[in-house]
């Protein structure tokens, strides 16, 4: 194959990819009703009972595809259920917080959340179904009055062992690298991501710290960068430090169908 044949060759990849890009690829399953919105909180993602607070209490589990070995928790999805007498046509917003393991379902939702697909009057009927067909979709998170956060968790050890877990993660991004440095100094320190949300470092410098992440933004990654010091040199576990940042990145995907309007 000549040069000119592989360039035009890759110009047409191009083409034929930013043609099918896609932020809004809608999938069809099944979601199932969970009695308990306590049992989607402890599981893989590590968010524990600070879950139960997240969006009003709408969550749910997600499939490993969902789940992505982690890198979802904490993705927003819209989801409504296909029986129109039963179900309204705006569905509800849920944010993935534990790995649903049965391969029955992409989905298992909270209380709060399974009943909020419902018309007036017809929760109960949907209780009583308990598994929905369903159509959902990845959508941005949204954090107006929060910053993205991390919270240092109990697993840390002073001085070098660091644990963080990240929250608040807006927009419809993955953050796939985290680097920690001592402020003021170029020295950067790379963490391991454990599961989920949380990273970790033996190798964590002394002193305030500052933070960069890759995080997804269309096809590509970027790095962000918390222009301050985060942690404190005193930092202390359990405690929640925000980084200065919101992301309002959106990841883009090839798939077909494609739907941006906003379900209502």
């Amino acid at each position: 194959m000549g040069g000119g044949t592989v360039l035009a060759f890759f110009v047409l990849s191009l083409s034929i990819l930013s043609a099918t890009a896609c932020d809004r690829c809608v999938h069809h399953s099944k979601a199932a009703y969970s009695p308990s919105a306590s049992a989607l909180s402890v599981g893989a993602c590590g968010y524990g009972s600070m879950a139960l607070s997240f969006n009003g209490g709408y969550i749910a589990a997600g499939s490993s595809a969902l789940h992505r070995e982690g890198f979802g928790c904490g993705a927003c999805f819209q989801v409504r259920c296909k029986n129109r007498r039963l179900c309204s046509t705006g569905g509800v917003r849920v944010i993935l917080t534990d790995l649903n393991k049965s391969n029955t379902t992409d989905l298992v939702l909270s209380p709060r959340a399974f009943t909020a697909m419902a018309r007036d009057g017809t929760a109960q009927e949907l209780k009583r179904l308990g598994i929905l067909d369903v159509e959902y979709k990845r959508i941005p998170c949204e954090y107006k009055k929060q910053n993205l956060s991390i919270r240092v968790e109990e697993s840390s050890r002073r001085p070098d062992r660091l644990v963080i877990k990240f929250l608040y993660q807006g927009g419809q991004t993955d953050i796939v690298a985290v680097d920690v440095a001592q402020v003021g100094s170029w020295n950067w320190r790379f963490m391991s991501r454990e599961y989920g949300p949380v990273w970790s470092t033996r190798r964590a410098p002394a002193g305030a710290l500052q933070f960069r992440m890759v995080v997804t933004g269309g096809y590509d990654g970027k790095w962000v960068w918390a222009e301050k010091a985060v942690l404190p040199a005193e930092w202390k576990t359990g405690s929640i430090y925000e980084l200065g940042v919101q992301l309002t990145d959106i990841a883009q995907e090839g798939c077909y169908p494609c739907d941006t309007r906003e379900w209502k």
